[in-house]
């Protein structure tokens, strides 16, 4: 009798989370459509304010930060437009709307700084580490490991030496894969750990040598620059840009992809 009513609370208990689960996905559902609705109309400042209710709440999503980024972009935000679809990339590398956006958003704006130049070998590894996110990798180096172990069953249960030959050297090739993937995704997990990258949000933004408002004024930037973030002291941030320069800024200047 007791089992018994441990396992009816227990499913209880588990129609009830689902409820409240599915409850709370429509809930959010009605307020990006309520947003959405705000965007078409044109009611940009409204629908920034819901989409941004919902990232206070914990919410995260490529569609969500890109409509907001295009809110932004409607009213003239290019920073904060910027700092939106990087956002969206952040979570999905390959989002041609994001991509496409940004990259038009980027003809507003006023620095164009030229990167340090690099070994082509590193650029290539650039690219493939920025092909994924890291939950990204973490699905291939989950797609490689199940492939592996598929294959291990294979050559096992293989019925002729042929077969045993191709899924052995297939096994061969899907570890030298996970190999990789898993390297990818450590490398991705540590950088996005390590290194903080902003965007700069106001419109024209004096660097400082220093942090401190009296220090020797280094070089001015201007809104949507994509900056490094390298140390903070107080009120302070230090920046680093892509062509190697280096200073301080206060850090309302700036806001953390």
């Amino acid at each position: 009798m007791q089992s018994r009513i441990i396992i009816i609370s227990f499913l209880l208990l588990s129609l009830a989370f689902m409820f409240s689960v599915e409850t709370s996905a429509s809930t959010v559902n009605n307020r990006m459509d309520e947003a959405n609705k705000f965007y078409r109309e044109g009611n940009y400042d409204n629908a920034i304010e819901m989409y941004q209710s919902l990232v206070d709440e914990g919410y995260l999503g490529v569609s969500l930060f890109y409509n907001i980024g295009n809110s932004y972009y409607r009213i003239g935000k290019i920073g904060k437009a910027i700092l939106f679809y990087e956002k969206a990339l952040k979570l999905d590398p390959s989002d041609e709307d994001a991509i496409h956006n940004l990259n038009f958003a980027h003809l507003s704006t006023v620095d164009r700084i030229q990167p340090l130049p690099r070994f082509f070998l590193f650029d290539w590894w650039e690219t493939l580490l920025g092909l994924f996110s890291s939950n990204g990798w973490a699905y291939t180096v989950f797609i490689f490991y199940l492939l592996m172990i598929i294959l291990i069953g294979l050559y096992f249960f293989a019925r002729s030496v042929k077969q045993q030959k191709i899924f052995f050297f297939s096994g061969i090739v899907t570890l030298l894969f996970l190999a990789l993937s898993i390297s990818l995704l450590v490398i991705k997990v540590n950088r996005d750990a390590t290194l903080k990258s902003g965007v700069i949000i106001e419109q024209v933004v004096t660097v400082k040598s220093s942090p401190d408002p009296k220090s020797t004024d280094s070089f001015i930037i201007h809104e949507g620059l994509k900056v490094n973030l390298e140390d903070d002291l107080d009120n302070w941030v230090k920046i680093r840009l892509a062509d190697g320069k280096v200073g301080w800024i206060e850090n309302s200047y700036v806001e953390k992809i």
